[in-house]
């Protein structure tokens, strides 16, 4: 899962930018209009990432972390075990 810490010049970018694909406004393409006149800045880190934006993956995300919940894991697994699949 994604997040992003923007600063307010990151409208000023957006208003800037024609639509990208399928028409719309791409985050990414103002990213890469903001970086023309200042740095932007990123953070590497170790760890699972999920693809929020794809339906699969978040439904991957939101089973994986479920069951690391310490309120939800143990019910959720055994849920999860009686499903008849």
């Amino acid at each position: 899962m994604g997040r992003y810490i923007l600063t307010p010049e990151i409208f000023t970018s957006i208003e800037s930018i024609e639509p990208g694909k399928g028409g719309e406004i791409q985050l990414t393409d103002a990213l890469k209009h903001l970086l023309r006149s200042r740095p932007i800045y990123g953070f590497k880190f170790e760890g699972k990432r999920f693809d929020a934006g794809d339906k699969l993956g978040f439904l991957q995300a939101t089973v994986e972390l479920a069951l690391k919940r310490y309120d939800l894991g143990a019910d959720f697994r055994e849920y999860l075990k009686k499903l008849e699949l």
